[in-house]
């Protein structure tokens, strides 16, 4: 009768043993598998990240600038006339008042045009002297003639008074009392015609004064110019400041309208600020900022904007709201801080090296495992040297990277070891 008989120990690990290699095989290339990058994601070391937190807080909504000291008022200095410098009486960098002779030119051929304007505009004003005597005469005549007019209507009824009487004592002919008569007649005739001229030729007579008035202050005025146009070969200081980019040289030929220098306000100082175009709609005149100097803080108000967009930057113009600080120097560099809006809270994330490589539209999120980060969109608002708002796109306490960018640009996903 046949007997089953027992495996061996041996012979039981053999069999076991085809199927344990095809287990272990298949676990290796699972996790072969899994530690393997796919496509569109970097494996990283997490000690070459920085991860940090999004958090619900303060937003302290401001700008950091450096602004540099400018002349609150710079007034440019010309020549009126050309010339040769004969004489510099000023140097640059020195302080002026109005009036202040800065230096003198030469024009020979100016001066030889100014004498013969001059006796040009003379001779015409003697003409308009001579004419408005001759107005002057002729009114004197007329009134001499309206004068012996009444005067012979006075004589001529005064007479014919007498005669009346004389007519009615019998002393005197009808006949001759009438040719009394017409004289008197004739005598107030003439002398309401002359009155009635007199009133017509006033009139224009008046007319006639003004217009020769206005052209004579016409050519007084003339006369002025021109006069000045000699005292313009004297160039002087047109407001009290200090000088600079004064170079003239005695010899020198200057152009009707070359720049000499300019004078720039002493004491009175603004602020130009240089800043990111990013920042163009939130700058507006009127906001205020705090200036750093010497330890202390001076404030200033945004006075002017200049839109145009040079090197990626645009200027602001920054006015101090009470007395500059002393000590300030033309070109001197000042740290501001420039308010952009109220303190508010907001979704706020680190300010960091990663806003250079994304732009703001774009950030790593670590999953909460630690082990894996993803891109996601995202928007952004205001921005200060601590901290970026975050308006969409991220939740309170995520972690997200804000190293630096540069390796990730081609991948959407870090696989962090």
């Amino acid at each position: 009768m046949d007997r089953r008989i027992a495996p061996s120990r041996a012979a039981r690990l053999k069999r076991l043993a085809g199927p344990a290699a095809a287990i272990l095989a298949l676990a290796a290339g699972v996790a072969a598998w899994r530690m393997t990058p796919s496509s569109g994601t970097l494996a990283v070391e997490a000690d070459s990240l920085t991860v940090e937190a999004v958090r619900t807080a303060p937003f302290l909504d401001y700008l950091p600038v450096r602004a540099t000291v400018a002349p609150l008022h710079v007034v440019l200095v010309g020549a009126v006339q050309g010339g040769q410098v004969s004489g510099v009486t000023a140097q640059d960098g020195a302080l002026v008042r109005p009036g202040d002779v800065l230096a003198r030119l030469t024009n020979p051929q100016l001066e030889l045009d100014v004498t013969a304007r001059e006796a040009n505009i003379a001779s015409q004003l003697g003409a308009l002297s001579a004419q408005r005597l001759t107005l002057q005469q002729s009114q004197t005549a007329e009134d001499g003639q309206i004068a012996e007019a009444g005067y012979n209507v006075l004589k001529a009824a005064h007479e014919l008074e007498i005669r009346r009487q004389l007519l009615a004592q019998g002393f005197e002919s009808d006949a001759n009392i009438r040719s009394f008569a017409d004289e008197d007649a004739y005598y107030s005739r003439r002398l309401a015609l002359l009155r009635a001229a007199r009133q017509q030729d006033r009139a224009v007579a008046e007319a006639q004064a003004r217009d020769i008035d206005r052209t004579a202050d016409r050519l007084r005025a003339s006369l002025a110019v021109v006069e000045d146009s000699l005292s313009s070969l004297t160039l002087r200081a047109p407001v009290a400041g200090r000088l600079t980019n004064f170079t003239l040289q005695p010899g020198q030929s200057l152009k009707a309208g070359d720049p000499i220098g300019q004078i720039d306000s002493e004491g009175a100082w603004r602020l130009d600020a240089d800043i990111d175009e990013f920042y163009l709609a939130r700058i507006a005149v009127g906001q205020h900022g705090i200036a750093h100097v010497d330890g202390v803080d001076a404030p200033f108000t945004v006075a002017r904007v200049h839109p145009q967009i040079t090197g990626g930057q645009f200027r602001a113009e920054l006015t101090f709201d009470h007395a500059p600080p002393p000590g300030l120097r033309r070109g001197e560099g000042i740290d501001c801080r420039l308010t952009l809006g109220r303190t508010r809270q907001a979704l706020v994330a680190p300010n960091g090296a990663w806003l250079d490589g994304s732009g703001g539209t774009t950030i790593f999120v670590v999953a909460p495992d630690g082990r894996h980060a993803a891109r996601r969109d995202i928007t952004t608002g205001g921005r200060n040297p601590e901290q970026v708002e975050i308006t969409s796109g991220l939740q309170d306490g995520e972690q997200v990277v804000t190293s630096a960018y540069t390796r990730f640009h081609d991948f959407s996903r870090l696989l962090i070891r």
